[in-house]
């Protein structure tokens, strides 16, 4: 089984957050990130989402339904990882990111919800921390780090190398992004989280161009698993839809996610966007995020599985 290679720190270029973010608040400045700071907003944010994880296990399970090996690819906290050990009881898992802080809650998560007896940590560069595994994997999960790496078409072939023979990897990345409010807000000009989307899309862009050996790639996954010798099984979409009116632990995610996005991208917003924007981050304003009764959580993330031949 995998060792605990929780002093190691080869911190590598991109360390990748927890699974979920998407084109969102924390594709900038990876290096620069307090991961300890920072675990509290992954862990949260991937257990709202846990609802739309469960369903894409229910669907892996169908392809891969007794993996003796299960393999999380830039785990971050390890909500996922763990999510996987109660999906597959039979299974060993391994999360692997280049955060040690993050491994470290993985850790304890792990213990706390007793599955720590077949759950261990990788912490090293990614794709190539992989090499220590004790044995391939029968499933390999990829959530949102692939893109974190400069060429995203080696990488693969890099994973695909670590499967057993009829083993699956399945690559969680694109979708559709998080929408929180109505076009119409009843302040400043409609149609303001379409326009940030536009410009989080112009970060992510400037983030891949920074990236050590970057590669430009079309985006077409399926493609791209087939170019790694793998023979691409399936694509799903999976929905995560939390009406309004809000739990108090998904309105605090939306809070936090539009500050983040407010620090990180503002400056790309004009200043009726900037204005209506600090006022949905005002506690003390009535058309606030705080007190507003139609804020929602909406957003799909799409997941592409492939195999390696038996």
């Amino acid at each position: 089984m995998a060792h605990d290679h929780r002093h190691q720190q080869h911190k590598h270029d991109h360390p990748v957050p927890e699974h979920g973010h998407g084109h969102g608040p924390d594709h900038h400045d990876h290096d620069q990130l307090d991961w300890a700071e920072m675990a509290p907003l992954l862990e949260a944010q991937a257990e709202l989402y846990t609802p739309l994880y469960r369903q894409a296990m229910t669907w892996l399970a169908r392809e891969v339904p007794e993996p003796g090996l299960v393999v999380d690819v830039g785990s971050g906290p390890g909500v996922v990882s763990c999510l996987f050990a109660d999906a597959f009881p039979g299974a060993r898992v391994v999360a692997a990111d280049g955060a040690g802080p993050l491994l470290d809650r993985a850790r304890d998560r792990a213990a706390r919800l007793r599955v720590g007896d077949r759950f261990s940590t990788l912490t090293g560069d990614l794709p190539g921390v992989l090499g220590e595994l004790d044995y391939p994997a029968d499933l390999m999960w990829a959530s949102q780090s692939l893109h974190h790496l400069g060429d995203q078409r080696a990488a693969l072939a890099a994973l695909a190398g670590h499967l057993a023979p009829g083993g699956t990897l399945a690559v969680l990345e694109g979708g559709l992004p998080a929408r929180f409010l109505p076009r119409d807000i009843g302040i400043g000009r409609p149609g303001l989280q379409a326009r940030m989307h536009a410009v989080e899309e112009g970060s992510f862009a400037e983030m891949r161009a920074s990236l050590p050996g970057t590669v430009a790639e079309t985006e077409d996954w399926p493609a791209m698993l087939t170019a790694a010798g793998l023979k691409h099984t399936g694509t799903r979409s999976f929905l995560l839809d939390l009406p309004a009116p809000l739990t108090d632990g998904a309105r605090a995610y939306v809070t936090t996610s539009l500050s983040r996005l407010r620090d990180r991208i503002g400056d790309g917003l004009d200043a009726v966007d900037r204005t209506t924007l600090d006022r949905l981050l005002d506690p003390g304003d009535e058309a606030s995020v705080h007190r507003r009764q139609d804020v929602f959580v909406l957003l799909a993330h799409t997941v592409y599985t492939a195999q390696r031949s038996s």
